[in-house]
């Protein structure tokens, strides 16, 4: 069964690239993959738990001594359910309903228009100038919100400026690249760095002047190489079309405008809510989805001359938020959390920490692995396998100074593990938001962004080796 849960994972990852060949939505093998990968745990929990890959299986022993005096069979099924699904559903359940928050309070500016505060600056149509625009806004507002949150914002903007579905998705992918690349140089830009900022690995005062260069240029290759392909302007048709439908809009300038705020605002929020209170970001998205909500309910009930089916509310809004792509995120991450429990992805972080002399390839593999994989488990891995030392305790001499806080080790693993997500779509969590939100092929991708993302990847590492040696 151990060698078999990774068969059905690659065939799982098989089927959803591809969709359209197979004729199956992704979103129904993500979900059936993420539970067959558990099925397939517990058939084969005598054997595979009794390796006790990465010793998780005795730690919890050890914090649950009332489960020693139980059979061995139950205690496998404990640690299954209790220790090990619950807590990674729990995990789960935050990011989704962060997304679904992030979602739900996009949707409710772009029903009002609010977007058009931006829109209606961006007044170039030459698909050049457009195509860094979205992408340098993207990449520095990734920065203070977080990747995922940013691609859901700029994917609802490029639907106001783009109409045509491939161009459109050609604007998406550098979306994808331009948000992953500004989340890696900032404690707050992706689940990954949080993880290094929050544990002590990585410092802000340490993170940001080694990476930001090697981010920027991350973004620069691919913007350059595909800035001579595009040539032209968009139709001013093109750029018009949304503007027209929203013609007719319940909400005044004015309110328009309070919504926008309001709703970046709460986006915004969400980083300081839980530097400030120290609970999961989703709460503070919640809260800031609440506000929102609570004055578009007064906004409404003064306006008693709208017909009700004209009350774009959020109860309504909700209707139109993507649940495939909700659920799709949760069959991939059921999937991978079952690989980490099963030790698959222990074996794989130390074979590479064996496999090479020095303590930087691995990292350089890890982001191009985190391509198809999840780069949460991978970095959690990485991070349980080489803990942080002070600069006080550290060796000044050998492979050692590199795991010291801020050290090249940490800083590197941050940009691979957060830049290597876009060379495929389903690599990162804005990728997949976007191929939910935009329909973008997996294929379409591999062929058109893929080739760009590796180019900038390779890039960015070359320019911190530059940089440091």
């Amino acid at each position: 069964m151990f060698t078999l849960m990774v068969v059905v994972f690659i065939m799982g990852y098989a089927a959803i690239a591809l969709e359209h060949n197979i004729k199956i939505n992704k979103t129904a093998t993500a979900l059936f993959l993420g539970v067959a990968m558990w099925v397939l745990l517990m058939c084969d929990a005598g054997v595979i738990l009794t390796r006790d890959i990465g010793g998780r299986f005795s730690e919890f022993l050890s914090t649950h001594s009332n489960l020693l005096s139980l059979p061995k069979g139950e205690q496998f099924v404990k640690y299954i359910v209790d220790g090990q699904i619950l807590e990674f559903v729990g995990e789960i359940s935050e990011i989704l309903f962060f997304l679904m928050g992030a979602m739900t309070i996009v949707e409710i500016i772009d029903q009002h228009g609010g977007f058009k505060i931006i829109t209606n600056r961006i007044k170039t149509r030459n698909r050049v100038k457009l195509l860094w625009i979205i992408s340098f806004v993207t990449f520095f507002l990734s920065a203070v919100l977080d990747n995922l949150t940013t691609a859901i914002v700029m994917v609802a903007l490029l639907r106001k400026l783009i109409d045509h579905k491939h161009d459109r998705w050609l604007y998406a992918g550098m979306i994808i690249i331009a948000a992953n690349a500004g989340g890696a140089w900032s404690p707050i830009g992706d689940v990954t760095t949080i993880m290094l900022w929050i544990k002590g690995n990585l410092t802000t005062a340490g993170m940001v002047p080694k990476l930001l260069l090697a981010s920027i240029v991350s973004l620069l290759v691919p913007l350059i190489v595909l800035s001579f392909g595009l040539k032209g302007d968009f139709e001013a048709s093109q750029m018009s079309i949304h503007e027209m439908e929203q013609s007719i809009n319940p909400a005044t300038r004015r309110e328009r405008h309070l919504i926008f705020i309001i709703g970046i605002g709460a986006l915004l929020f969400t980083p300081i809510f839980k530097v400030v209170t120290h609970l999961p970001p989703f709460l503070g998205m919640l809260i800031g989805l609440s506000i929102l909500w609570m004055f578009t309910e007064i906004m409404y009930h003064r306006k008693h001359d709208l017909d009700e089916k004209e009350k774009r509310t959020v109860a309504r809004v909700l209707k139109n938020v993507d649940v495939p792509t909700i659920l799709f995120f949760m069959g991939i991450l059921l999937a991978v959390d079952a690989l980490q429990t099963s030790g698959h992805l222990t074996l794989l972080s130390q074979w590479l920490d064996k496999s090479f002399s020095n303590p930087f390839t691995p990292n350089i593999l890890i982001g191009l692995i985190s391509a198809v994989v999840d780069n949460v488990p991978l970095v959690a891995a990485a991070m349980g396998m080489h803990p942080a030392v002070s600069p006080e305790v550290a060796s000044v001499a050998g492979q050692t100074s590199a795991y010291v806080v801020d050290g090249h080790f940490w800083n590197l693993l941050a940009y691979c593990a957060g830049t290597g997500g876009s060379i495929l779509i389903i690599g990162s969590a804005a990728g997949v938001a976007v191929m939910g939100l935009e329909k973008i092929d997996f294929v379409w991708y591999i062929k058109h962004i893929s080739i760009l993302a590796l180019l900038g990847y390779f890039s960015g590492v070359l320019t911190y080796f530059v940089m440091f040696g």
